[in-house]
């Protein structure tokens, strides 16, 4: 009852579908996200990206901002609000229990499923969306190209674009953004930014805010301390796995790229730390600053993210930088670095151990981390001046000094990462004043601009490697010259081969004798070693351990590339 039903639809075997009076179709839902019992709530809409979710969830220190977005979801809810609903172009609806209230976008398949209530589906042509059997969903909004399929239960969600909700995974509260995974486990007041995955029964993501992050089986976390209730919040900023059985007690906030192992009560906030492993040690939290970044595993999951977006719909809600080192990384390891040295200032240099926010940090683990850090701002920054100079031909320090300059100040000091945009914090608050002061009035308008950032990332991200390259190398613009760029270019082929190397022997662990341990059954060592290559292949053709080597070379040659173009510069 109540339906327009477009053109050539099959419903079949449907016991309700029906708009019981006016209605928003899941639009202005209000999802206690992140705190349990409210305070960050989220008012979803059709058109939410993750960069507005996060300012509007976390920015509740600007109260004339968060009237000012709620009146901008309510304005776009009330225009897209009606008594009657619609049921786009080449749906296909069958064996379905009982539809109210919900909007249905063009090329939807639903399949079996149980209760639909009060949502929208937002499929299109170029992505659409597979409802599947037994799934119930009530107060809802799935966007497109994703799949929501066995047995799955979404109370008060919003499910970005391309995600898979399967295997009677349960969900309420909770946001999940582009490409995000959930099988088997259970979500409560989840923001789970682009990439979150999680796929075994035994997770719990709770109160906790993720992003580009895998999550081990039996993972877990509490907000609650059996005080004042489910009070507490975690954020684990982008890049973090955590291992099996791993345990955060909120409130906490984890660094990007760390790994989570063990179970840890200490409450730190260990962001100015990044590519960190956090260890559970007699009861302690013990630190590893840095070695993430020698791990292969880093460097898999940044190829892996951009090769497994699996979004098709042209208008994508999220823009999302994939970049491993960002000027977001990159200040946070000088901000590390500055934290070991001070470490090291206060206790002494001969220290055994160091104790940073509750957490204990080695005396090798902070002079390796110290190294590593170091290594990798040669890396960006080397990177950055390399990006910048090339395809150009020089005459003249002067010429080469006139590309190096950047064209404004767009992108000096802080930036932020919106849940998966990386931008500049100063443009992210003009952004916040135009919304304050009235300018801007509209969820499209916002999102345009957060997509203007986007597209201007490299731009950006020069100016503020460009500062850093005359702090960090002690050098001025108007005396650099071609001798100091060389410098610069060693100094990066030093750090990008070193790190290599680094990760070619942590993929070698893979190869060792104890990794061949159950291969040959009933056979002898011969037949243990046979059974190992045909199954897992051999270490020098494994296609990382190639890209690994070939990476090496071809930096090898990016440099000496650059360097044979500017040496003649006097």
């Amino acid at each position: 009852a109540n339906y327009s039903i477009s053109d050539d639809c099959f419903i079949q075997n449907v016991d309700v579908i029906m708009v019981d009076g006016f209605t928003r179709f899941g639009n202005g839902v209000e999802v206690c996200v992140l705190n349990e019992t409210g305070g960050r709530e989220v008012h979803i809409n059709d058109k939410l990206s993750a960069h507005f979710a996060y300012i509007y969830s976390l920015y509740r220190h600007r109260p004339v901002l968060i009237e000012r977005m709620k009146a901008i979801i309510d304005h776009y809810c009330d225009k897209h609000a009606s008594d009657r609903g619609s049921i786009g172009t080449g749906c296909k609806i069958v064996n379905v229990g009982y539809i109210k209230n919900v909007r249905i976008g063009a090329h939807t398949m639903i399949t079996g499923a149980m209760k639909l209530k009060n949502g929208s589906i937002n499929s299109n042509e170029h992505d659409p969306v597979y409802i599947g059997r037994n799934v119930i969903a009530e107060d809802f909004i799935i966007s497109s190209g994703t799949t929501v399929d066995g047995g799955s239960f979404i109370t008060r969600c919003f499910i970005g674009q391309a995600c898979h909700i399967d295997h009677g995974y349960s969900a309420s509260d909770s946001l999940f953004f582009s490409n995000c995974q959930g099988e088997n486990g259970e979500a409560c007041a989840l923001f789970a930014g682009p990439y979150t995955v999680t796929h075994h029964k035994s997770t719990l993501l709770i109160a906790g805010m993720f992003s580009f992050m895998n999550a081990g089986s039996g993972s877990n976390q509490s907000n609650h301390m059996y005080k004042l209730g489910p009070i507490h919040q975690g954020i684990v900023e982008r890049g973090a796995k955590t291992t099996s059985n791993s345990y955060v007690l909120w409130p906490a906030k984890v660094g990007a790229f760390s790994l989570i192992l063990g179970r840890h009560y200490q409450h730190a906030d260990t962001s100015n730390l990044p590519f960190s492993y956090l260890v559970e040690k007699d009861n302690s939290t013990y630190i590893a600053p840095a070695v993430n970044l020698r791990s292969v595993g880093t460097i898999r999951d940044a190829k892996k993210w951009p090769e497994r977006d699996k979004r098709k719909d042209p208008d994508k809600l999220d823009c999302i930088n994939f970049n491993l080192l960002s000027p977001y990384t990159i200040q946070k390891v000088f901000a590390g670095m500055e934290i070991l040295r001070n470490l090291q200032a206060t206790a002494g240099e001969t220290s055994e151990i160091y104790t940073f926010q509750s957490c204990i940090i080695t005396n090798r683990a902070l002079k390796r981390g110290l190294e590593l850090y170091e290594i990798i701002i040669h890396k960006f920054l080397g990177n950055s001046i390399i990006k910048r100079l090339e395809g150009t031909s020089f005459h003249s320090n002067e010429e080469i000094r006139e590309r190096l300059t950047p064209g404004n100040t767009l992108g000096l000091g802080e930036w932020v990462d919106l849940s998966g945009l990386i931008a500049p914090k100063t443009e992210i608050d003009t952004l916040l004043n135009r919304i304050e002061s009235g300018e801007i009035t509209r969820l499209q308008e916002i999102n345009e601009v957060f997509a203007t950032l986007h597209a201007n990332y490299y731009v950006n991200e020069w100016t503020w490697a460009w500062d850093k390259i005359l702090s960090f190398y002690q050098l001025s613009p108007e005396t650099i010259t071609a001798a100091d760029v060389i410098r610069i270019v060693r100094k990066w082929e030093e750090s990008v081969v070193s790190l290599d190397e680094m990760i070619y022997s942590d993929a070698r662990k893979e190869f060792s004798l104890s990794f061949k341990t159950g291969f040959g059954a009933d056979g002898n060592i011969q037949e243990k070693a046979l059974d190992f290559e045909y199954v897992r292949g051999v270490f020098d053709k494994n296609p990382f351990v190639i890209a690994t080597l070939k990476h090496i070379e071809v930096k090898k040659a990016l440099g000496k590339e650059l360097i044979d173009r500017i040496s003649h510069i006097r």
